[in-house]
């Protein structure tokens, strides 16, 4: 699952560098055996979120790009478009949104996001957000993907966790409540984050039906 990962953002045009951080060397293994380039992080961090941030101490740029390592069907494009957001030097974190459905909308485990005119995140939630009384609104699916500019990465990294990120469990909404603004651009394919034994049979049917078109 993580080499798909790698492979998608070694495939990116924008990403100069990719690498894996973890904490496991059985994971950093299979990423080498993969041809691929792997750091050992601290097991203490929390989140994926600092896990790049350790990383930025070592290896310097201006952009980094966290791609999860639960997400096998992120696609090139994607990570491409997340990038594009920050080519405005007033932005520093971007992520994307898919359109999805209703069934998708009440779907705990698929994080939603309520964005504003010109592209600021409003709230993320597990909850259909917004709430559609008249059947018209389309629910916009938060895709596992973050670009973020180096200096605030640095600064979110050292936040406390908040109140909302606690009661969703979503480390993003820390920096909402920070007074930071998240920046959504429109994804060109959905992703599956893996998190659940259904997760992971939805992807592996995505893969199979990717390899026979």
């Amino acid at each position: 699952m993580v080499v798909h990962a790698l492979d998608a953002a070694r495939a990116a045009r924008r990403v100069d560098r990719a690498l894996v951080a973890t904490d496991d060397e059985r994971i950093a293994a299979c990423v080498r055996a993969a041809g691929g380039e792997a750091v050992l992080t601290s097991p203490n961090a929390a989140s994926g979120t600092d896990r790049v941030a350790e990383i930025a101490r070592s290896f310097a740029a201006d952009v980094y790009v966290n791609v999860q390592g639960d997400e096998p069907l992120m696609s090139p494009e994607n990570i491409d478009r997340a990038v594009d957001l920050l080519e405005r030097p007033d932005r520093a974190i971007a992520t994307l949104a898919y359109p999805v459905g209703a069934e998708a909308g009440a779907d705990p485990g698929v994080v939603k996001v309520a964005v504003s005119r010109d592209g600021r995140a409003l709230y993320f939630s597990r909850s259909p957000i917004p709430y559609d009384r008249g059947g018209h609104v389309p629910y916009r699916k938060h895709l596992g993907l973050y670009a973020f500019r180096a200096a605030t990465l640095a600064q979110i990294a050292a936040l406390t966790p908040s109140p909302l990120e606690m009661a969703e469990s979503l480390e993003q909404l820390r920096w909402l409540e920070a007074g930071y603004t998240i920046w959504i651009g429109e994804a060109a394919e959905d992703s599956v984050g893996v998190d659940t034994p259904a997760d992971l049979l939805e992807a592996e049917r995505r893969m199979r039906k990717e390899v026979s078109s």
